[in-house]
């Protein structure tokens, strides 16, 4: 490594107030168990129980809460808003953001549970009798209702608060940015570093479940592959190597190479689902896959405040409850994958899209294996799958792949699957941690990404051989529990900003200009209304009228120690662009804009955009991206002056400590 290279290598991005403490906690949490291994599972166990006996009730409230917000945002007035520019075009066209919502819903949860979590509400289920078709029924219910809409209502809030706040109001891509309708500028303070020091922690013990998870399920395939023992040894090993992969990918740069590896993943996860899907019992389970919809969408309401208070089960807590921490946990990270993905979309967009498309890939994954398994422990198997997953989770996805042809093949793949997914999971998730430790930076150096990878290993590692499964669960509990209070305040901030940005809007549709147009006769405005400017009268206004105005308003600025940049783009439009931190920067724009000139045949309106006669204008364009109104026709003074009013404009809301948010795009005075 040259000199350079290894001062970049050791440069820092981290917020010092963020990354220790949350290291501090993880670590204090995870020593623990460590230090008391004799009794780590009695503990945890026994603060497990105490968690759900007393804030169980809290879990399920606010997912039902999350879940009810999330579609009141897309079915409301809120759904046309943008994330991003109200102008903004997305990112990525509509079927390849899709493809990419329908990626994030794969992962190792689904490998482990998709066989186990049915079969086990089939053979030990809360209400029927084991066993039974009611047995079966509910338990597809129960897997859809663990892992649908409201799973993703929990990560939708948390991508939609950072696509919203970070693409519409240049915030930084961190959970602290969603808090900002609560409490402005205090967002780079105590509260917005503890807001993200609960984020990591939530995010480290939500990934370090799923790789605990995947650990074991590789052990018990290699068991079964190729007799090597299920030993907490041989998981430590297990983790190293796949840590050590991720790790590898980090320090190469091996990130294009890692994202085909996920890719290919996912094509050979569906085709080993389309496998079963031709091999175990087709019809039936396309039969099955449309009732099981039908029971879910039918109990989803009372399912979803059901806490077993008058008759309690030990159930809701093992299955439920614990999901739904797992969920808040990982929010952060799907949330912020999913956020990455859909700037330019809209709120309704957005919300339908992330809660109805991996869901739905989700359920028919979930009916393709655990009806499939339900089936075969009914018929040829004769409850031995039932028995065996009541041993060990683990070994569920291997036991039922026994019962289908090439066996020994599909088990490999499923090894594979898990190794991949836990590689990807562990690389992704080091970014994600990374990025909220150094207040949503981006290029952060390499070994700040080695630290959290080597901490999420880490802390599976010493979790498993802590407590096993019970350690990994209580520790997720224990993180989701301040994070959950973080959602709901997420989701009324979300309220908050789109209400003060619908009102905006309204503003806008009504714009006009902040001062009115001076010097000129009725005569020499009716001739401007009469008059239907080309493209040249609009370059000719951005290059003798607007771009000298504007410079002069910069070099006034900097002259008086402000900072202030001028702009210009490749269309000759012009902008003013006044830098703030903790709010959208000021910025007066104008630009060339263009509609059809109105038609008066039906061949005027058959033509294309392109051979249609086209009339122009010069509109300002502001920090949210909204344009206003039309300058043309203004003389340099008229704009001068019009600059002025919404800087001071912009001045007084920035300064304003009102109660409710506003936005720090420079607004026309109506």
């Amino acid at each position: 490594m040259q000199i350079k290279d290894f001062q970049d290598f050791m440069t820092t991005q981290i917020r010092p107030l963020v990354f220790f403490p949350a290291s501090g906690i993880i670590a204090a949490l995870v020593l623990v168990g460590v230090l008391f291994p004799a009794d780590a599972e009695r503990i945890f166990g026994a603060v497990q129980a105490f968690v759900l006996d007393t804030f169980g009730w809290f879990y399920l409230l606010t997912v039902g809460i999350l879940l009810f917000a999330v579609l009141f945002f897309a079915l409301s007035r809120f759904g046309r808003l943008k994330l991003g520019p109200d102008d903004a075009e997305p990112d990525y066209p509509y079927a390849s953001w899709l493809a990419m919502l329908f990626a994030a819903g794969m992962g190792i949860g689904l490998m482990f549970y998709a066989v186990a979590e049915p079969v086990l509400h089939y053979s030990v289920p809360p209400e029927a009798e084991p066993r039974t078709i009611v047995a079966a029924r509910q338990a597809m219910e129960f897997t859809y209702f663990h892992w649908g809409l409201h799973a993703w209502a929990v990560y939708a809030v948390v991508g939609l608060s950072l696509a919203y706040f970070s693409f519409r109001y240049n915030l930084p891509l961190t959970i602290r940015s969603g808090f900002y309708p609560l409490i402005r500028e205090r967002i780079d303070g105590p509260i917005g570093h503890a807001v993200d020091v609960f984020a990591i922690c939530g995010t480290v013990f939500g990934i370090a479940t799923s790789l605990g998870l995947g650990v074991l399920q590789m052990n018990a395939g290699l068991h079964h592959l190729l007799g090597v023992p299920e030993a907490p040894w041989v998981q430590i090993l297990l983790i190293v190597a796949v840590m050590g992969a991720a790790t590898v990918s980090v320090v190469t740069g091996l990130d294009v190479g890692v994202r085909r590896l996920s890719e290919g993943n996912l094509v050979i996860a569906i085709l080993l689902m389309l496998f079963v899907l031709a091999v175990g019992p087709t019809i039936f389970l396309f039969k099955a896959f449309v009732q099981n919809i039908g029971a879910y969408l039918d109990d989803l309401l009372p399912r979803t405040f059901t806490l077993y208070a008058y008759e309690p089960r030990a159930w809701i807590s093992d299955w439920t409850l614990f999901y739904w921490a797992w969920w808040i946990s990982w929010s952060p990270f799907v949330g912020m994958f999913i956020a990455r993905i859909s700037r330019g979309r809209t709120v309704r967009e957005f919300v339908l899209g992330v809660l109805f498309v991996p869901s739905t890939f989700t359920f028919f994954w979930m009916t393709v294996f655990g009806n499939s398994a339900i089936a075969l422990d009914m018929g040829a198997a004769a409850g031995k799958i039932s028995r065996e997953v009541q041993e060990n989770l683990s070994v569920a996805l291997f036991q039922f792949l026994e019962y289908l042809p090439l066996s020994g093949v599909t088990s490999t793949l499923a090894v594979l699957l898990v190794a991949v997914f836990f590689v990807t999971s562990a690389d992704s998730g080091s970014l994600v941690v990374d990025s909220l430790a150094s207040g949503g930076g981006d290029d952060t150096p390499v070994w700040q990404r080695i630290y959290w990878c080597v901490v999420q290993g880490g802390t599976a590692a010493l979790l498993l051989l802590a407590g096993g499964l019970v350690g990994l669960q209580t520790m997720t509990l224990i993180a989701a529990l301040p994070f959950a209070v973080i959602l709901l305040l997420l989701a009324f901030g979300l309220l908050r900003g789109m209400r003060a940005d619908v009102a905006r809007l309204t503003e806008h549709r009504q714009a006009q200009p902040a001062v009115a147009v001076r010097g000129t006769s009725w005569q020499a405005r009716l001739g401007a209304i009469l008059h239907e400017p080309d493209r040249g009268d609009v370059r000719r206004f951005l290059d003798q009228t607007a771009r000298p105005a504007l410079e002069e308003v910069r070099d006034e600025l900097l002259r008086r120690g402000l900072a202030a940049e001028f702009e210009t783009g490749e269309t000759g439009q012009v902008a003013l662009t006044v830098p703030a931190e903790g709010t959208r920067n000021f910025v007066y724009g104008v630009e060339p804009a263009s509609q059809p000139a109105m038609a008066f045949s039906a061949a005027d309106t058959r033509a294309s955009r392109d051979r249609r006669r086209m009339v122009w204008s010069a509109r300002t364009t502001f920090s949210d991206g909204s344009r206003g109104y039309d300058v043309m026709g203004f003389t340099k003074a008229d704009l001068l002056a019009d600059v002025l009013a919404q800087f001071e404009r912009y001045q007084l809301l920035t300064q304003a400590q009102s109660t409710q948010l506003f936005t720090a795009a420079p607004e026309p005075r109506v």
